[in-house]
């Protein structure tokens, strides 16, 4: 099934040229996605392998309403780097292994899946706001920092749903709603930083370019605490 991720990353790439193209790779993914899910009689959601194909996923279905907004329409960087960075962690998954054993008793339960789904949904959506400030910094068109604004808040509020569910899982998991583990401190810090930046605007239009360069640094500790903890610290969800 490998074969989808691959097409549906060069679809991704092509998505610039034709806006179907795109729609037609995420497509593509979801049907991967879609048999994974069949065979595992589970979301694939564990593991590096698919928790990259799921967020390549993530990104290019939340970015599908924002290639058709009226602000982006004539803009093909945009449908371009969307595509591209979802074409990333398609191919990223690739050289991972898949891991298809039935879910551990922990983590066999809706709360776990809804957890793990809302955050990647909402990575997803930083990253297109990360997207939408550097093309903002760029051109200096006000329609994509306010783009940039509505991804980020729609973020945060799956966010904030992620942490909920995710305390409920842990509670039936451990006993309790939280665990001062890397992985929860960081995800407090990623909070308490998409906090401040939709404060920001309160600043009004001289914080412009702070505001674009916020949702950009988002972004990059959006990926380590998906990432670099996962990856690099040991965690009840390292990898």
């Amino acid at each position: 099934m490998k074969w989808l991720l691959i097409t549906s990353a060069a679809l991704y790439l092509f998505g610039s040229y034709s806006r179907p193209l795109f729609v037609a790779g995420l497509v593509a993914e979801l049907i991967h996605m879609g048999m994974r899910g069949q065979a595992l009689g589970r979301l694939p959601l564990i593991g590096p392998h698919d928790t990259m194909a799921f967020f390549s996923t993530s990104i290019a279905l939340m970015g599908l309403p924002f290639l058709y907004s009226r602000g982006a329409k004539k803009d093909s960087t945009l449908s371009w780097s969307i595509g591209a960075l979802a074409a990333l962690f398609a191919l990223l998954a690739l050289p991972f292994r898949s891991m298809n054993m039935p879910l551990p008793p922990v983590l066999n339960t809706l709360w776990f899946e809804l957890h793990v789904a809302l955050a990647f949904f909402a990575y997803g959506l930083f990253g297109i706001g990360a997207i939408l400030g550097g093309l903002y910094l760029a051109c200096n068109e006000r329609t994509l920092l306010d783009l940039q604004y509505k991804a980020s808040l729609i973020g945060y509020s799956f966010f904030s749903a992620s942490m909920v569910s995710g305390g409920i899982w842990g509670y039936y998991a451990w006993g309790t709603y939280w665990l001062w583990t890397p992985k929860e401190l960081w995800t407090s810090i990623l909070w308490l930083f998409y906090s401040l930046y939709l404060h920001l605007r309160l600043k009004g239009s001289n914080a412009d370019r702070i505001v674009a360069w916020a949702g950009i640094i988002g972004f990059g500790v959006t990926l380590f605490t998906y990432l670099g903890v996962s990856m690099l610290m040991k965690s009840s969800h390292s990898f």
